[in-house]
């Protein structure tokens, strides 16, 4: 897998790839990661079976994730070591979006 190609498709990456891929640190199914992506933001984030399952054949396609299974009808996928090396590159650019607007963002509370 050519790497640089696979930046250049990815990076940046849209918050719902983002999130997708960031789910498959652990394996999960079809379903399980909705539920995550939903769960991580609150329900801000509701993934359509239709988006869901064109962004997974598009990083499964690229090698980010693997399928590691298929049990009764359900589809399980892991992110792969080059999907995981994407993920904190992207990271690291939000990251960076955050400590250059942290200015303007209030500061909590506790």
């Amino acid at each position: 897998m050519d790497l640089d190609k696979v930046r250049k498709r990815f990076l940046p990456m849209s918050e719902t790839m983002f999130y997708i891929l960031f789910s498959l640190r652990e394996e999960r199914h079809g379903y399980g990661i909705m539920q995550h992506v939903q769960s991580l933001t609150s329900g801000r984030i509701a993934l359509g079976a239709g988006t869901l399952y064109q962004s997974l054949a598009k990083l499964e396609g690229d090698g980010l994730i693997i399928q590691t299974a298929e049990i009764e009808r359900k589809k399980f996928y892991l992110a792969t070591e080059s999907g995981k090396v994407i993920l904190r590159e992207e990271a690291l650019r939000i990251s960076e979006l955050y400590r250059n607007v942290a200015e303007l963002l209030p500061l909590e509370q506790a």
